[in-house]
């Protein structure tokens, strides 16, 4: 009976140690992703990004959080100065800057309308940017791919025209950025925040953890999955980077959502 009870005694010590284990390695095994990060999950898997409503402009720009999705709409029309107002608007302001060549072009203001995921996955099919708006910064304005119309040109030409804010309108007068605007990360930090793409994932700064992100720290897509502020749990992000595609490469990492402007 003893020897019995001893045996009992060393199969549940047994028995636990193994449920110990088992529970340990769960808690600590990374998810699989396919940014090649480890202990974070692909892309958000129940990350709301709702939670970047905060960092939004207002004036300019409105958000409805629905269960599944998000609708943001937007004038496109920037909160800094610009050579493009016109001269009788209060942010109108003539540019000087060396090099500086305006296009014939006038702020006017929009009327966007971005249905997105709310909660965004990777996409089993991806697909291209179309030339246009592609997403929304965190000051209203459109963002755009790395190409000039209308015949997806490199952007060589069109740098020249941007203005101080790294923007400009097209034919239309919608104000866009197609790279990093100085002026967002003058007031934001170069790890903030910059917009959201039309596929819901957002769009992050020039810098991570302190360092300078590169083309060749990311994918095809121009993003990678890392933790940010923002989702400690990890999200599959772009990267504004000082070198072209600049905010998107080979297309959407997600699912696009439904434009209309």
């Amino acid at each position: 009976m003893k020897n019995m009870f001893k045996m009992s005694a060393v199969l549940l010590v047994i028995i636990c140690g193994v449920l110990a284990c088992s529970s340990d390695e769960s808690s600590i095994l990374p998810s699989s992703n396919e940014g090649g990060d480890t202990g974070v999950i692909v892309n958000g898997g129940d990350a709301d990004i709702s939670v970047l409503s905060s960092y939004f402009n207002t004036a300019n720009t409105t958000f409805v959080i629905n269960d599944d999705n998000i609708v943001i709409t937007t004038t496109s029309e920037p909160d800094h100065k610009s050579a493009y107002y016109p001269t009788n608007h209060a942010l109108y302001e003539t540019y000087t800057d060396a090099g500086f060549v305006q296009n014939p072009n006038s702020i006017v203001e929009q009327d966007i309308t971005m249905t997105i995921a709310r909660y965004p996955v990777v996409a089993s099919t991806h697909t291209a940017t179309d030339l246009g708006s592609i997403g929304i910064a965190v000051n209203s304005v459109s963002i755009y791919n790395q190409y000039a119309g209308p015949d997806n040109q490199a952007l060589t030409n069109e740098i020249a025209s941007f203005d101080q804010g790294s923007g400009h309108p097209q034919a239309q007068g919608g104000y866009h950025y197609h790279l990093e605007s100085v002026w967002l990360t003058q007031q934001n930090g170069n790890e903030g925040l910059v917009g959201i793409l039309l596929d819901g994932f957002p769009v992050y700064g020039t810098h991570e953890n302190g360092v300078q992100i590169t083309n060749a720290d990311l994918d095809v897509y121009h993003g990678h999955t890392s933790v940010t502020a923002d989702f400690p749990s990890g999200i599959y992000h772009y990267h504004v980077t000082a070198e072209a595609p600049y905010i998107n490469g080979d297309g959407y990492y997600g699912t696009a959502g439904i434009l209309t402007n």
